[in-house]
């Protein structure tokens, strides 16, 4: 026989979190992981069970769910704002939608929005991430914003009484379809040198190239200067929320809003193993730069292209002389020449960003981040062409990410990682992968740099065993790890395939306890008591 005893403040914990399971229709008696025929939680989306099913359901508007979760957020606002805490553990956000806000700066899907908040408060998550895309604030003309869809969402949050971390995204998104400023876009049509480029020639118009960082390209302004105005704009304009509901901001350092060049942008051909990529530095901007330091080396020879014997995108690392395992260019004397002035272009502009956020932010109680990719594909490899081709110089001789650690260091930011639900045991033996191995060492860089990281994972679809690798990543001693964002809310997040293992993530993460001190202990079992029976009582949504 096996007991297991558990406290009053992790028994109060697993209460809320069921109760928020059957308030979104996620438990029935016979089997908690069903959904109930009154659930009306949305984003967008039918569910449509087989013909025979015992139950079925349309995700349709959540007013109904709205007004439940609200109500029992009102009833149960001295547990989750007073009388419970976090014991030394990883603060937890939600990312918001991707589309929260639609291009005409409007909250998409208001309610199931609102009902999904509070429904993360009364879980017991601390609060959500707000993407906050260039292509809606300020699309129309430079220097012509629109916020109101992102000040609504603000409102939204603070109502609920969550916290809010904002992402500057200076890039597009292609899933879903958010594009760069249309008066942006014009001008790469006509001058198409301000986006990256490939050997090929094929232009990676999602962003702009880092070479243009300081070129007055934007009708007579720099994209630094754009960025600049921007961050100002978003600062005075979020002023009554920042330190209060806004406590972090992170600043778009590239493709994806990561700092990293588009090396991987074609998706692999076979849907397992991902090719080494391509190096981006053929636009006129990046090969003038290429020429430039070429002849300071004195060798002026190496600045006339990019590597000739470089991969493609789908091209494994043995099938190309560049990063060949064995005797590859990398190894050489222009392999270094060239790897060391491509991963520096990438650092100094990374620097230029994070430096920008922290001056404009400087003088507001907010953090701000920026995001590094988790480059794992063939990692095992000796010349970890991948990364080298996403602009870090790490290979079997070298580690590349000291100077990403010093760069966030010498900034004061936070390290943003993904990743953190990816194991080794799950990745394709052929792709010679370890998200394991190349995460430890980038937190062992920042370990050593003192900077401080924020985790993410890679999908809400989750990986094989995400939630325990998570929670691993997230766990031990040397852990350097202080709020880990899930990534995203959305349809599948509020299902029943997904939303009771995220509430066992929490509960397993969070571990709240009372603040008995704060009160009388009769006055806080009063309350918990009322609060519970309520809780308990039968409730209709039809």
């Amino acid at each position: 026989m096996e007991v297991s005893a558990i406290g009053s403040s992790q028994a109060k914990m697993i209460g809320r979190i069921n109760s928020v399971n059957r308030d979104l229709g996620f438990y029935s008696y016979s089997n908690p992981l069903i959904f109930s025929r009154k659930s009306r939680i949305c984003l967008g989306q039918t569910i449509r069970w087989p013909p025979r099913t015992p139950i079925r359901l349309t995700v349709k508007a959540a007013s109904h769910l709205e007004a439940l979760v609200s109500d029992n957020v009102s009833r149960n606002t001295f547990t989750s704002q007073t009388a419970s805490k976090p014991t030394d553990g990883v603060r937890l956000y939600v990312g918001l939608p991707l589309d929260v806000v639609s291009d005409c700066n409007t909250v998409n899907h208001a309610r199931a929005i609102a009902a999904g908040l509070r429904a993360l408060k009364l879980l017991g998550v601390d609060g959500v991430e707000l993407p906050v895309w260039w292509g809606i604030a300020e699309n129309e003309a430079m220097g012509k914003y629109e916020w109101s869809g992102y000040l609504s969402l603000a409102e939204m949050v603070q109502k609920v009484g969550l916290k809010l971390h904002v992402s500057l995204n200076f890039h597009a998104s292609r899933e879903p379809k958010i594009p760069l400023p249309e008066w942006v876009s014009r001008i790469g049509d006509s001058q198409p040198s301000i986006f990256f480029t490939d050997r090929s020639g094929e232009h990676y118009r999602d962003c702009l190239s880092l070479a243009v960082d300081d070129l007055p390209v934007l009708n007579g302004k720099t994209p630094i200067q754009i960025y600049r105005e921007f961050c100002e704009s978003f600062k005075s304009s979020f002023s009554p929320f920042m330190g209060s509901t806004i406590t972090g901001i992170s600043i778009g350092l590239g493709p994806d809003g990561e700092l990293r060049y588009p090396s991987h942008h074609h998706p692999a051909r076979n849907n397992r193993v991902r090719g080494a990529g391509e190096f981006q530095c053929f636009d006129t901007n990046m090969l003038g730069r290429l020429k430039q330091h070429a002849e300071a080396s004195g060798n002026p020879l190496w600045g006339l292209s990019g590597p000739h014997n470089a991969p493609s995108y789908d091209e494994a690392p043995n099938s190309n002389n560049f990063v060949k395992e064995h005797g590859g260019s990398w190894e050489t004397p222009y392999g270094d020449f060239f790897l060391s002035w491509y991963s520096t272009q990438l650092i100094s502009h990374g620097d230029q960003l994070l430096s920008l956020a922290t001056s404009t932010f400087v003088d507001t109680p907010v953090k701000v981040s920026g995001k590094v990719p988790v480059v794992y594909s063939w990692y095992k490899t000796r010349s970890h062409p991948s990364e080298l081709t996403a602009g870090f110089y790490n290979t079997v001789n070298r580690d590349g990410y000291e100077a990403v650690a010093n760069l966030f260091a010498r900034n004061s930011c936070i390290m943003i990682l993904p990743g953190m639900d990816l194991s080794d045991e799950c990745q394709p033996r052929e792709a010679l992968s370890s998200p394991e191995l190349l995460l430890s060492q980038i937190m062992t860089a920042c370990r050593r740099h003192g900077v401080e990281v924020s985790g993410q994972n890679s999908s809400v679809s989750g990986a094989p065993n995400g939630f325990e690798q998570m929670k691993k990543n997230l766990s031990g001693d040397s852990k350097v790890v202080d709020l880990f964002t899930y990534q995203r809310m959305g349809a599948y997040f509020f299902s029943p395939d997904h939303f009771p293992s995220f509430s066992g993530f929490v509960r397993s993460l969070k571990q709240l306890e009372l603040h008995l001190d704060d009160l009388p202990s009769y006055e806080v079992e009063e309350k918990e008591a009322a609060a519970e029976s309520e809780l308990a009582r039968p409730r209709s949504l039809m």
